[in-house]
């Protein structure tokens, strides 16, 4: 007897519409539409079951960071994450010295290739100076195209994504190179106009990190890049819905204006995802804690948002019971564009026979209950 478990009665969110009083079928770790043998039944009446989240920027958790440098670190943020419902996880760095960032890689694609780890995300060094954020200044670089191929040779055919500032001296040439390479180019950290954004677009870029985050406003005579970023039906917009780094009315702008279909939700968190407040590091970068808010401690950039303490289930619950967005539209932000996003949708991001159980339980007020991946339960409703 093959394992099977049968999950019943709850609201299904499948990409066809919610189903009412709905059934998933699980086999040996996968969705199946079959349920004419005996099954391990769970009635989840009064749930909802929607995809395992995707979050493909994220930089740490669980007092942890992948810029640790260790196994055991990166296994850490994962475990943490998952515990909160992401099932599917791109592990980003920070700005570094070069042979530091390729050190990190080695050890982030041995657990790529271990199924733990679904890429990894290069964020900075190759970024601008005027929008570094909470990256080290004195550690940034133009994104010279060697440079920028020394890392994605680093991680060994896993790296997925990297963001750079496209107007710094190289900066086209190292968009085409990645998209030649099959890794996402992300546009973030950026002092670029609308026109110089507009090419980064034709020249490959396919992405917005953190969308309004480390980069010019929304101007009405200098649009600058948010505006070419979310015109774009070529973009996806990474969106951080923590309350804290865009106002709801940003979000609705951004939903509205690039569509449900084009919003990735992320966390871009650091080490006190799932912790407390206190003091963390981000790569090299001593952070304060406050009230749920991470900013760097010391030095030129003190007081700069550092990354998020956001969890995904959160970001969610947010969506729907304050901004909202429709659940079907937020789990196409949290889990199916994603997905499509890194290539995987036919494994992951939606509901549908075939695909890997991955999944996540939340009570009717949309609080997590469950979380399932690859048809074990990581936390058990």
């Amino acid at each position: 007897m093959r394992d099977r478990i049968q999950l019943t009665g709850a609201r299904v969110v499948l990409p066809t519409g919610t189903v009412e009083n709905g059934t998933l079928t699980i086999e040996d770790g996968r969705i199946t539409a079959s349920a004419d043998a005996p099954a391990t039944g769970r009635d989840l009446t009064g749930h909802w079951i929607v995809p395992g989240f995707v979050d493909i920027h994220v930089h740490g958790g669980g007092g942890a960071s992948f810029s640790d440098g260790t196994a055991e670190s990166a296994l850490t943020v994962a475990a943490a994450h998952r515990a909160h419902g992401t099932t599917t996880m791109v592990a980003s760095t920070v700005t570094g010295d070069l042979d530091d960032l390729a050190r990190q890689a080695a050890v982030l694609a041995e657990l790529v290739d271990d199924g733990e780890l679904a890429g990894i995300h290069f964020e900075g060094p190759f970024i601008s100076p005027h929008r570094c954020g909470a990256h080290q200044p004195e550690l940034l670089r133009d994104p010279a195209p060697a440079d920028v191929r020394k890392l994605v040779d680093a991680a060994r055919g896993s790296a997925k994504m990297l963001t750079l500032a496209p107007e710094l001296p190289g900066g086209l040439d190292s968009v085409r190179l990645l998209a030649d390479a099959g890794v996402i180019a992300a546009v973030g950290h950026t002092d670029a106009t609308y026109d110089a954004t507009l090419e980064a677009v034709e020249a490959g870029a396919t992405v917005a990190t953190h969308l309004f985050n480390a980069m010019p406003v929304l101007g009405h005579r200098a649009p600058g890049p948010v505006a070419a970023l979310l015109e774009d039906e070529r973009v996806t917009v990474e969106l951080i819905n923590d309350g804290v780094h865009l106002h709801p009315a940003v979000l609705d702008l951004a939903f509205g204006s690039a569509g449900a279909d084009r919003v990735a939700f992320i966390t871009d968190s650091m080490g006190a995802a799932g912790m407390g407040d206190g003091r963390y590091m981000l790569g090299p970068m001593h952070v304060e804690v406050t009230d749920g808010v991470a900013r760097i401690a010391e030095g030129p950039t003190a007081g700069s948002i550092a990354g998020s303490t956001l969890t995904l289930d959160t970001a969610f619950r947010r969506a729907v019971t304050i901004d909202g967005v429709a659940v079907e539209d937020a789990v196409r932000a949290l889990s199916a564009n994603p997905a499509r996003l890194l290539g995987v949708s036919d494994r992951i991001g939606s509901l549908e026979p075939g695909k890997d159980a991955d999944l996540v339980v939340l009570d009717a007020d949309f609080v997590l209950k469950g979380v399932m991946r690859k048809g074990a339960w990581v936390v058990e409703p």
